[in-house]
């Protein structure tokens, strides 16, 4: 295990499965459906339900690879995925995964309002 600061790529990679198999696991997949349920397509409800379940959940995860297990180790893991998002596509595409557990897809309308 290597410490956070030195965590590779593919280190990374791996990290966000797990955390991507551990929130699509029969253990937490109906508790993370029921709170979508619940909080309906509000975002502030989304935000203060299902989004600490997410949160909780990747902290058990990142623990694990030596990271810290209150905020400061998961603002950490957050930080460095953001970094490295910016060098690679797949922690990018991995890390978007988790993130449409708690934040719903975003549609931009092509069309525009040329009547202005």
């Amino acid at each position: 295990m290597a410490s956070p600061q030195n965590i590779s790529v593919d280190q990374m990679r791996q990290i966000l499965t797990e955390v991507i198999d551990a929130l699509d696991s029969p253990d937490y997949s109906t508790k993370l459906d029921e709170a979508k349920e619940a909080a309906g397509n509000e975002m502030l409800k989304m935000m203060q339900i299902v989004f600490p379940m997410v949160v909780q959940i990747q902290m058990e995860i990142i623990k694990r690879h030596g990271f810290g297990s209150g905020r400061e180790g998961i603002v950490q893991f957050t930080q460095l995925v953001r970094d490295m998002e910016c060098l690679d596509a797949e922690v990018a595409r991995l890390h978007n995964q988790i993130r449409s557990h708690f934040l719903p897809p975003v549609s931009i309308s092509s069309t525009v309002d040329t009547s202005l």
